[in-house]
């Protein structure tokens, strides 16, 4: 496999959707703690990028199963393992290594923190490897928005603090002896849920463009996905409203103290966004709008992150 090869059967660019979360949550290390723990962190983004991949070679790799089954001779797909000529043996073999390059780093961040690293880090793998692996993947549900916004959106974030406040009575799960011990700080909990629901709209978004502009697609493969059961004018209802709440709630977080009052220019992007949600709402097509959702992301992100931090400077 060629770099070309590799670098589309594993979505690189699509990355960005791990890469921005991470750095919000660098950022407001810095502005609520004061501090990063710089090994932890590189660690982390290491094992936080090659499981990533490895997530996306899954998907493309049981996707080209699926499509060969159901397509045999006549297949003509897109799909990276077709248009690249990746073996099924090649493409194993890549998402074995990818797996266990972030096995081994997040093992090594569980020893140099505690076990809720481990916990969430095992959760995460399910729900990555079962996405679309098993008799019934997530991905042929109407829950891909849910579980792509929540554990990208939210949990990188939060592990993204954790791993400089980790030495803190915040949150932990430990064992002394014979005695399990576990601590849940439900405010700070809270402080990180509601600065994370941009990101999280914000990935959600992606995966629901991408549901969307694959509607008909899907079905033929037997994919029901949750426009399928909403329908196509409710979905890009709610693809517009899932921003509107995102920019909500970095009002409400400012408001009550949780962000910066710079974070409010954060707003701004808000005129970009809704001018890219008019293109997507005149037509879903896959090769032409779905980038829409992408660049919605990565603009929000970006100025999210940047207002965040001006505080800093």
């Amino acid at each position: 496999m060629n770099l070309k090869a590799y670098i589309s059967y594993v979505e690189l660019p699509t990355k960005i959707a791990s890469i921005i979360p991470f750095i919000m949550g660098v950022v407001y290390s810095l502005y609520k703690y004061g501090s990063v723990n710089i090994t932890n962190l590189i660690i982390m983004f290491i094992s936080m990028i090659t499981f990533d991949m490895a997530t996306t070679a899954i998907n493309n790799y049981c996707d080209y199963k699926n499509e060969l089954k159901h397509f045999k001779e006549d297949y003509k797909g897109r799909n990276p393992m077709f248009v690249h000529g990746i073996s099924q043996k090649v493409g194993l073999y890549t998402i074995g290594i990818l797996l266990f390059i972030a096995v081994v780093l997040g093992i090594i961040l569980t020893i140099r923190t505690n076990l809720l690293v481990l916990l969430i880090g095992a959760v995460c793998f399910f729900v990555g490897i079962f996405y679309t692996f098993g008799p019934i993947p997530i991905s042929r549900m109407p829950l891909g928005e849910v579980f792509s916004g929540g554990f990208m959106g939210l949990l990188i974030p939060f592990l993204t603090i954790y791993m400089s406040i980790y030495n803190s009575n915040y949150f932990g799960i430990y064992i002394n002896k014979t005695i399990l011990t576990a601590s849940f700080d439900l405010l700070e909990a809270f402080s990180i849920f509601i600065i994370t629901i941009p990101l999280v709209g914000g990935i959600a978004n992606i995966m629901l463009a991408n549901n969307i502009c694959d509607l008909d697609d899907d079905i033929k493969v037997g994919r029901f996905t949750l426009p399928y059961y909403i329908g196509k004018t409710a979905s890009i209802k709610l693809f517009k409203y899932i921003y509107y709440i995102g920019y909500i709630t970095t009002v409400l977080s400012v408001i009550i103290g949780i962000l910066p009052k710079t974070s409010l220019l954060s707003i701004l992007s808000l005129f970009i966004v809704q001018k890219n949600i008019k293109v997507f709402e005149g037509k879903q097509v896959k090769s032409e709008t779905f980038t829409i959702s992408v660049k919605n992301f990565t603009i929000l992100g970006i100025i999210y992150i940047f207002s965040t931090g001006i505080c800093l400077i």
